[in-house]
């Protein structure tokens, strides 16, 4: 009998351990945005390659919430065995009503691709619009519904850049000029994009009067910097939140995950830069986009930043790495948009990431890794 019992506790042991491992997991999830140049067999074939190189899913921008194509995509990644995450960019959208969308400090609104911020496609939805709330949560509503989909994925889930990161501001130079830095007693100040610092709509003004008895324009017209009044900045921040909050609530309904692509920090950079308190988001999974030659750090500070934002939530991050394709020729890049990781630094950021305690990487974008990177990555995982 004793016998009995010990290979009983014996076995216990053995599924906790193996529960533990799995839940310990270190994954590896990738980006792809799917259009029809591309083939469902190429799509099969790429989703394979990944999978044989370590990727444990699949982050697919398949158009917006076109629901057919998701169930497509996410089938042919379940075929591959990969886990799938609906990528779709929430707060960029067009042709809605002109009511749904943001407007700037200087009194223009996104509707008008004029108007928008940096780029054209910066088409930004109000986040406090009740309409842009209902809308958006029965779209993701009925993405969730789709079976082969295990995660809703929010991206664009925040304001536009009120501050861009440091790596871009030579290359909208010509929309930010001079307005970036000053020093005030001693320390460093940078200064909010007018252009792109949303919401000013009547309806946010209003109902922030009415809940904190601040006129904005009143005080704007006195001369005062709307960055500093931190009950406004808060307010911004609460619209995203509530926003986020409701579309999860919708989702778990359905029985399905919501990861989140979120900046940096969130402190650090989040808060600030694009209204992003996500440490206050009911979400199951983020996905910190640390990329950090956008900030002109080096690989080490994936590292650094990442145990940042594991220790602000208690919910699985998974660290952002941004690949340099043409990492031979990544001197002469002159586009930040276009650098990136060299295979050389794969392993520190790698690794960095792992030891913050991070449940794993996500790469933006496989299809930037070279074969150097393949190899890189695959002995940083071992």
């Amino acid at each position: 009998m004793k016998k009995v019992i010990l290979t009983a506790i014996a076995l216990l042991t053995l599924v906790a351990c193996n529960k533990t491992a799995d839940d310990n997991e270190f994954k590896v999830y990738g980006w792809y945005g799917w259009s029809e140049k591309v083939s469902t067999d190429s799509l099969a074939q790429l989703f394979a390659q990944w999978k044989a190189h370590g990727l444990t899913g699949v982050c697919v921008q398949a158009g917006g919430f076109n629901t057919e194509r998701i169930q497509t995509a996410a089938r042919i990644a379940h075929e591959q065995g990969l886990e799938y995450h609906a990528w779709i960019p929430t707060m960029l959208q067009h042709g809605k009503d002109s009511t749904w969308y943001t407007v700037n400090r200087l009194g223009l609104s996104a509707y008008n691709p004029e108007n928008r911020a940096y780029v054209t496609y910066y088409a930004t939805l109000d986040p406090r619009n009740p309409e842009v709330v209902a809308w958006l949560t029965e779209q993701y509503s009925a993405v969730a519904d789709i079976p082969e989909v295990d995660y809703v994925q929010l991206d664009y889930i925040r304001y536009a850049d009120v501050v861009l990161s440091e790596g871009l501001w030579k290359k909208y130079d010509d929309q930010i000029h001079h307005l970036w830095c000053d020093t005030i007693d001693g320390q460093r100040r940078i200064h909010e994009y007018p252009g792109a610092d949303y919401c000013y709509c009547d309806e946010c003004l209003k109902d922030f009067q009415e809940k904190t008895g601040i006129d904005i324009r009143e005080r704007m017209a006195k001369g005062d910097d709307p960055a500093d009044i931190a009950q406004w900045n808060q307010y911004r921040q609460d619209q995203v939140t509530q926003l986020v909050n409701t579309i999860t609530e919708a989702v778990h309904a359905k029985g399905k995950k919501v990861s989140a692509d979120v900046f940096p920090g969130p402190e650090s950079h989040a808060v600030w830069m694009v209204r992003q308190e996500w440490n206050r988001w009911n979400v199951d999974l983020f996905m910190p986009m640390n990329y950090n030659d956008f900030y002109l750090q080096p690989a080490s500070w994936v590292g650094t930043i990442t145990q940042e934002e594991v220790e602000s939530t208690e919910r699985p991050v998974v660290s952002g790495l941004f690949i340099c394709h043409d990492w031979q020729h990544k001197a002469d890049i002159v586009d930040p948009e276009g650098s990136g990781l060299l295979p050389s630094e794969i392993a520190e950021a790698v690794n960095g990431a792992r030891k913050a305690g991070a449940a794993g990487i996500s790469l933006f974008t496989p299809a930037s890794m070279t074969d150097e990177h393949w190899q890189a990555l695959e002995e940083a995982m071992k």
